[in-house]
């Protein structure tokens, strides 16, 4: 059974930054692609970001491309999404997900879709 949790959410200004942070054990972590979704209150789920198994392929939905980055540590069962300059659109519970099949590339996994599980999510606010 693979578990996914998440943290590093808060408030911050527009402009401000967080570093957040997806745990995943149980599993096949090391091989499989990871991913970071959003949703905010009345909206859709929406796609942020994907990193295959061993982080040299990433993908960004547009509107995070050049303020968020994503990253892991494979050697931590850990993912990051760091995100800089943030705006008010930005304000949303962030969920991670980890990719059902191995080895597929970070944009694959964007497209393709079909996810194993999903963290409970990490609250983030940007407000001043």
């Amino acid at each position: 059974q693979v578990q996914l949790v998440e943290s590093g959410g808060g408030l911050v200004q527009p402009g401000g930054s967080l570093n957040l942070s997806c745990l995943v054990s149980g599993g096949t972590f090391k091989t499989s692609a990871m991913g970071w979704f959003r949703q905010a209150p009345g909206k859709e789920r929406e796609f942020v970001a994907s990193i295959n198994w061993n982080g040299v392929s990433t993908y960004y939905a547009d509107s995070m491309k050049g303020r968020f980055t994503i990253s892991r540590d494979n050697a931590k069962n850990t993912v990051h999404l760091q995100m800089n300059n943030l705006k008010t659109e930005d304000t949303a519970v962030y969920h991670c997900t980890i990719d059902s099949f191995e080895y597929r590339s970070a944009p694959a996994m964007a497209i393709m879709g079909d996810y194993r599980s999903w963290g409970q999510g990490t609250q983030v606010t940007v407000s001043s």
